[in-house]
This record gives structure tokens, sequence and C-alpha cells, in this order.
């Protein structure tokens, strides 16, 4: 049996494993808010691949009425800005090959082009712009040799994709005729920023975090280390399957009861380290710079994004055909509530336009655009009303 195959028997189709551990959360849970007076021990999963777990294996209706699991702001398709997306649309529309992934091709922006009709790179597609969908940025260097046209790579992602372009950079394999847009995120930094958010608008403190393991396989398990040192609160770095879930879930509740959480606990620990990949972390440090940056609805996170670095500005599209950051400015459609879906103070139910204006087929906002959107997620697998009926029944 391969090994694939053998963790999904060890961490998805083990359902004695997975009652034991929700037994254990059950039993565990009122004893931690009892004994830290909250109302309820409110984690967040910070990554969009976690509430796609949580949801689609409805572990929300294992928790026991005193967990509360939220999203968090980990999908980067959710928090591209608006005027980023705009600024590419522009390029493509004034003759430049753009080249991009698949979830950001139908990614909708707040102003349209010209004040038309191009709200999405879709739409500029349709229009004739010459907007190519790659895998990969090795797949947009081979086309872009082959012909020399001016092209722009609009580079989206986390931790996660940055080493795929700064290793094409360092390694010198990138034509001079292929600029790079960078709307790059680091996930720490927006992980801080919701943690604070909810403490600071008097809401149920995030109790605990689940980060995200994916991430973490880059910037290693360390790099959470500042949510138990700094504010106390422990943090778990998780697989994506059911089991690794709950037992991120069980691990932060001993963490909570027994009044200790000085370092972050590696669940996820068959693939991340504790130091990451040292490797990738030295091409990302040599290809870009960190700097303050604009995530969707939300405003300027400071040092939260990456930049090319001035061995590399011949690259920077920003910098090589002029494009100047304009101040943030909110940048959701009107009555779109992905900012509180991303920071966990509002779930995909609670927007007016869930399912009915904005749909998988017609996204209205960001967060319905991506598999790893918590609106997307939700459309397809689940809702909190439905989880609340299912209990009840259950009761």
């Amino acid at each position: 049996m391969d090994l694939p195959k053998q963790i999904e028997i060890l961490f998805r189709e083990n359902s004695a494993l997975a009652n034991k551990i929700s037994e254990e959360i059950s039993k565990l849970a009122p004893r931690v808010v009892k004994k830290l007076g909250l109302d309820k021990i409110k984690i967040m999963n910070f990554c969009g691949s976690h509430e796609w777990t949580t949801t689609h294996y409805g572990l929300r209706a294992l928790m026991p009425l005193e967990v509360e699991l939220i999203p968090g702001p980990g999908c980067p398709v959710c928090v591209t800005p608006s005027s980023d997306i705009e600024n590419v649309i522009k390029l493509a529309m004034e003759g430049y090959r753009v080249y991009t992934f698949g979830d950001v091709f139908k990614l909708p922006t707040v102003k349209h082009y010209k004040s038309g009709e191009i709200g999405s790179l879709a739409a500029a597609k349709a229009s004739g712009a010459d907007v190519r969908i790659v895998y990969s940025f090795a797949d947009a260097i081979e086309e872009a040799k082959k012909d020399g046209k001016p092209s722009v790579f609009f580079g989206i992602g986390f931790e996660t994709t940055a080493p795929s372009y700064a290793v094409l950079f360092t390694k010198e394999k990138v034509p001079e005729n292929l600029l790079f847009y960078s709307s790059l995120k680091l996930t720490a930094p927006a992980a801080e920023y919701a943690v604070q958010l909810h403490k600071e608008a008097k809401r149920t403190p995030v109790s605990g975090v689940i980060g995200p393991g994916h991430v973490s396989t880059i910037i290693g398990a360390i790099s959470w280390d500042f949510f138990p040192k700094k504010y106390g609160i422990p943090a778990v770095v998780a697989g994506f399957e059911p089991i690794d879930i709950l037992t991120g879930v069980l691990v932060i509740l001993n963490n909570l009861y027994r009044g200790k959480a000085e370092f972050t606990n590696l669940e996820y620990r068959r693939v991340a380290t504790y130091k990451g990949n040292i490797f990738a972390l030295e091409n990302i440090k040599v290809a870009f710079n960190v700097v303050d940056t604009i995530w969707r609805g939300i405003g300027n996170i400071p040092k939260s994004g990456l930049t090319l670095s001035e061995k590399f500005k011949k690259y920077d599209a920003k910098t090589q055909l002029g494009i100047k950051e304009k101040p943030w400015d909110y940048d959701l459609p009107p009555g779109c509530k992905c900012n509180e879906v991303t920071l966990g103070l509002a779930y995909p139910t609670d927007c007016p336009l869930f399912m009915k204006a904005c749909t998988p087929a017609r996204p209205w906002g960001p967060c319905m655009v991506s598999m790893e959107g918590a609106c997307a997620v939700w459309a397809r697998f689940g809702s909190y009303e439905r989880i609340k009926d299912a209990i009840s029944e259950v009761k």
C-alpha cells in the first residue's frame, strides 16, 4: 500500500479515532470554559484549506457548544486587492500578455476598466486581451521565452508559493520580456492582526490558532511561537485531514486547561518541521523584500507582503511600468462581507448576498471565487444553519 493511501486510512477514514478525539474534546471543553471564565472557546483555523476540511467533513457538528471554529484570512485569492487586479487588467488591455493562475481568472474588481464591463481578467480575455492561465511561474517562463512578447505574470500567494517564484529569479531563469507583478502576502502578520482585532473589538477572544500546515513547511512552526509567547494562547500547526484538525483542537484545549502554552505544537510533523525549509527561505530572502501591503477588504497590514528585491527590480512590473501604489480605499462590492468572513468576525451565511446575488457560478465577492474561500466552501459543502439544525436534531 502506498504512503498516500496509508495516510488517508489513518487520518481520513479512521472513524473510531475521530470519535475518540471528539469525545475527549466534549469532556474537556466545559472544564476549560469554566476555568477561563469564557462563554466559549474560539479557535481560528487560519488556512482556507483547513476551512475546507472543517466544513467538508462536518467537523463543526462534532464540536461541543463550548467550542467555536472560525475561519481566518488564509485564502490568497480572497485577499488580493481589487487595485492589483485592476492594474493587471489595464496592462492586459494595453497589449501585455498576462499570465495568471486559474482561480484569479474570475476574481471580480470594484472598479471596471474605463468604467466599462471589464471587471475581471476573464472579462478582459473575452474582450480580446491576451490573458493566459498557467499552472506555474515556470510554465509562464517557458512560454514567454518562445516568442519574446512583452508579458506580465500576476504573482499572488503566500509563503508556499513564494519559493516557486524566488528560485527561478535566483537561478536567473526569468526572461527579460516577462515582468512580475507581486501581490504576495505573508501569513503570520495577518493572523496576528485578526487575533488582535477580536480582542480590541471586545468580542470573545481567540483562544487558540490552528496554523497553516503547508505554509509551515516553508516558514517552520517556529514562526507561530509569537502566539504562545506574546499572547499566551496556544498555536498548533496541523495537517489537512479531519483527524489532523480534531487533534489540533484537542491539543489547544489541553494547553488551555493546563495553562501551558510556550511553543507551537507541531501536529503536522510528518511534513513540516520546526525550522521550516531553509533552502526555500534563503531564496525568498534573496529574491524579495518584506513590505507593508494591502489585504482586500481589510486595508494595510504592516510587513505582510513581498516585493522583488533591488537585485531583481528590472523584473518588477510596478517599477518598470510606473504603476504607483494607491492609498487603500474600501475595495469590496456593496453588501459584501468578505472582510468580516476572512477575519472570523462573520460566517458566510451572515452575508445577505450569500447564495443569492453571490454564488460559485456568479461570484460577487472574492471569497466566493477560490476553493479556499470560506464562502465558496460553505456554498458547496454546508452552512452554519445546517449544522445547527443537525445538532438540534441529534439533541
